[in-house]
């Protein structure tokens, strides 16, 4: 009925390695906190500075973009966001990854 998947053999492997994949997560969850990435935008002049949980560390704006129209600021700042959060993403999937064969990933 649901192919592969959900046969009895990958629910008991991952009832045994339940604890071990709480510990995974426990870790991962450590590291990503440790780890920093800077989204950048218009050159480097926006860098704000997250660690991989997604917080917010560091913003840093060139005193030039300062003197710019409100809306180009802003743009930038949205951009460096964003930079930001696929950096983020990056380094989750590359953590996540190595998780994947004990989930019955490939």
């Amino acid at each position: 009925m649901f192919g592969d998947k959900f046969n009895l053999g990958n629910i008991a492997n991952l009832m045994k390695n339940a604890g071990k994949i709480k510990e995974m997560m426990s870790e991962a969850q450590e590291k990503l906190a440790k780890i920093e990435v800077t989204g950048e935008s218009g050159a480097g002049v926006i860098q704000i500075k997250f660690n991989a949980q997604g917080y917010a560390l560091d913003v840093m704006i060139d005193d030039d973009i300062l003197k710019e129209d409100k809306a180009i600021l802003l743009e930038l700042i949205a951009a460096a966001i964003n930079d930001g959060a696929k950096k983020i993403e990056k380094v989750k999937e590359e953590m996540l990854g190595a998780a994947g064969g004990m989930l019955g990933g490939e």
